[in-house]
């Protein structure tokens, strides 16, 4: 079982300059000397690790993941392993610098640490936060990159991020933004060309959807919205980009915004599909979509 370290509820865990300190005059030959790996933990579905993930899963003391990573993955650490939640949820907000400060302690402590991450740790995953804490500290740690939910969600849902003759570029973006942090220029987004995905936006969907329509997108826009992507509880919803604000979606979801969100490139069925606001042939360009297929 997971659990949430008591010492990190109460903010008790060590300052990560009081570690660093202590850690001065480390020697890499000592045989406690712990190590970090950042790792990726893909979309979802435990066969979409890398080869390195999976290894490095099955060699290691303490896990520390969040709250994304499914039930698959982490049937695959062993029994033996300590398996330690630092998953941001509501009303449960762990504190990013608490967070790292817990990787430098348990390395300190020698242990080897996955820090394993949804998708991709340097993808809106805080990774490079957690590697210059480490990196500062002294700490030994590796990156292990995984397969964003940004590309792999959409893939699952049959939408090609690009497509010849349909979205020649496509934009990452976030949909959540820290309190005092600049926000994101949707209007100007607009205006750029080529998909738009967004991840962590199901909250804001609304204020996306004005935005960008404000900065002069088509309302028939295509949008997907995929949910628990590559996963058998996989749900897809299907809407216009006029329809979004309204749209029966539940988060943590991918939202896929133009013209190649029309298109569902698989015959794999998934266990759930949703379609709002409009049917498909309001949607903008969905047949122009369609047919770059055969170009």
């Amino acid at each position: 079982m997971s659990s949430l370290r008591p010492d990190i509820w109460a903010g008790s865990v060590p300052d990560a300059g009081m570690i660093a300190a202590q850690m001065v005059g480390w020697n890499d030959s000592r045989p406690d000397r712990g190590t970090v790996a950042l790792v990726g933990a893909g979309p979802g579905d435990p066969d979409l690790l890398t080869v390195r993930a999976a290894r490095l899963l099955r060699e290691a003391d303490v896990v520390v993941h969040d709250a994304l990573v499914g039930d698959g993955v982490l049937a695959l650490v062993p029994p033996a392993a300590e398996l330690i939640d630092v998953g941001k949820r509501p009303g449960r907000p762990v504190p990013q610098e608490l967070i790292s400060t817990l990787l430098v302690d348990l390395a300190c402590a020698g242990r080897r640490v996955v820090r394993l991450k949804g998708g991709d740790p340097y993808v809106f995953g805080r990774g490079g936060e957690e590697a210059q804490a480490l990196l500062d500290a002294g700490v030994p740690f590796e990156v292990v990159p995984g397969i964003t939910s940004a590309v792999a969600a959409p893939a699952a849902a049959g939408v090609p991020v690009t497509q010849r003759g349909v979205a020649a570029a496509f934009t990452v973006v976030t949909g959540h933004r820290r309190a005092g942090e600049p926000d994101v220029d949707w209007r100007s987004l607009a205006q750029v060309g080529g998909t738009i995905v967004v991840l962590m936006g199901v909250s804001q969907r609304a204020m996306i959807a004005a935005e960008l329509l404000a900065g002069g997108l088509d309302p028939a826009t295509p949008v997907a919205a995929i949910r628990s992507a590559t996963t058998p509880d996989q749900v897809v919803a299907r809407c216009r980009l006029d329809a979004l604000a309204t749209a029966a979606i539940e988060a943590p979801a991918v939202i896929v915004i133009g013209a190649v969100a029309a298109l569902e490139l698989t015959n794999v069925p998934r266990t759930g599909r949703v379609r709002a606001g409009h049917d498909d042939h309001d949607m903008a360009a969905p047949h122009e979509a369609r047919a770059a297929v055969d170009r």
